[in-house]
């Protein structure tokens, strides 16, 4: 069995109490350690209320709620943790705020030097990527599976693979070692539907290395 774990994105935009029920369904699905709540340009008070609605949701069903840029926030609602990119909130701001309990991540890219930075500083995971193409967002780097098995091989810094994944392609990615799948579209845009894509996920990552 491999110990690579689903960490679920939200879909770009969402109406948080339609989106409840499709969560609720999903996560019941198979095993997912985090959602990231990924709302890009949105209000604070929207921001609030998606977290508001969801995290009962995740909590209830033992699942890391991450929120992404926006460590302020986290912290004042409680999620388990924050991602942060290279144009957020510094690293050392991300974790006062948060504290040393909570997750903060950190976007990497295709950056092997970036990610030892953020190791070293602290961050409970890397994430890289994209390596696949993505309609979720403007990926800045493309990145190759290899920064995936020379990270798994070198550091015990979890990393988190992002950016086009789906049940077709994630097979490399899991044999290379990565600790997590970060998964936007490759769940939500299934076409038979969000859980029957976490269902297929957790088949696929319980087939082992």
């Amino acid at each position: 069995m491999s110990d690579c774990q689903l960490y679920l994105i939200t879909p770009p935009e969402f109406d948080p109490a339609a989106f409840a029920s499709v969560l609720k369904s999903t996560l019941d699905a198979g095993p997912v350690a985090a959602l990231q709540i990924r709302l890009k340009d949105t209000p604070d008070e929207k921001l609030r209320a998606a977290v508001k609605a969801l995290l009962p949701i995740c909590h209830a069903r033992d699942v890391a709620v991450i929120l992404n840029d926006r460590p302020d926030l986290a912290a004042e609602l409680n999620c388990d943790g924050v991602h942060i990119g290279q144009e957020d909130a510094p690293y050392a701001e991300a974790r006062r705020l948060m504290g040393a309990e909570r997750i903060v991540g950190v976007t990497c890219h295709d950056s092997r030097h970036l990610a030892m930075e953020a190791a070293e500083r602290g961050a409970d995971y890397v994430a890289f990527g994209a390596f696949f193409p993505t309609a979720t967002k403007d990926a800045k780097t493309q990145s190759d599976i290899d920064i995936i098995a020379w990270w798994a091989e070198l550091m015990t810094t979890p990393c988190v693979a992002i950016g086009g994944i789906t049940v077709e392609n994630c097979r490399p990615l899991i044999e290379a070692g990565a600790d997590f799948l970060a998964i936007s579209g490759g769940v939500w845009n299934y076409p038979q539907g969000p859980a029957v894509a976490v269902g297929r996920f957790t088949e696929l990552l319980h087939l082992g290395k």
